[in-house]
């Protein structure tokens, strides 16, 4: 079983530049720049197990995900889950509807993903707000915190699914949270 252990934290601007500066002081090495396109989809066995199938679609791969949270009383987040790259996201869309899944869910993502020893620490702009996420074991978690000077930030319990539920547009049957299109001048 894969178990996916990571902790959240809101960020301000002022402060993701700091984490920034502090990453690079740590020596921690930046992995890639990303722009991703999340669909959650749901269904009555998902709904029952307060699990997810999500697909996330980036620059260049798309991914499929299966989560389920494990509660506990710790601001550090557990979950099973099962992830697998995928070469044709558009085919795995219409399997899931054909399982009677249904897209629930569609929000924006840009992701700057770095690597400080053996955590994983990225930093994540959606619609609604800027988070910083640490994933590796409890133990990591707490050392990168004190490397990165941010024991005083504030923990964000909520999933992104969930707060695109609460700050989401709703288009047809989904909640949608995108970035605003810019148009370029011509």
């Amino acid at each position: 079983m894969n178990i996916e252990i990571e902790k959240k934290y809101r960020l301000t601007p002022d402060r993701r530049s700091r984490v920034e500066d502090a990453l690079k002081r740590a020596g921690a090495d930046f992995v890639r720049d990303d722009f991703e396109e999340n669909t959650i989809y749901g269904g009555p066995i998902l709904d029952r197990s307060a699990s997810i199938v999500r697909i996330r679609r980036t620059q260049d791969r798309s991914i499929l995900t299966f989560k389920r949270r494990i509660e506990n009383d710790s601001d550090v987040k557990h979950q099973i889950e099962y992830e697998s790259e995928i070469s044709d996201a558009d085919s795995i869309a219409k399997i899931l509807l054909e399982l009677k899944l249904e897209p629930k869910l569609v929000y924006e993502k840009r992701r700057s993903t770095w690597k400080m020893g053996p955590v994983e620490v990225v930093i994540d702009e959606l619609p609604f707000g800027l988070f910083l996420e640490i994933e590796g074991s409890v133990i990591e978690i707490k050392e990168a915190e004190k490397l990165l000077e941010i024991e005083d930030l504030e923990t964000e319990h909520e999933t992104y699914p969930r707060i695109t539920a609460r700050f989401g547009k709703k288009v047809g049957d989904r909640v949608e949270a995108r970035f605003p299109v810019t148009s370029s001048p011509q």
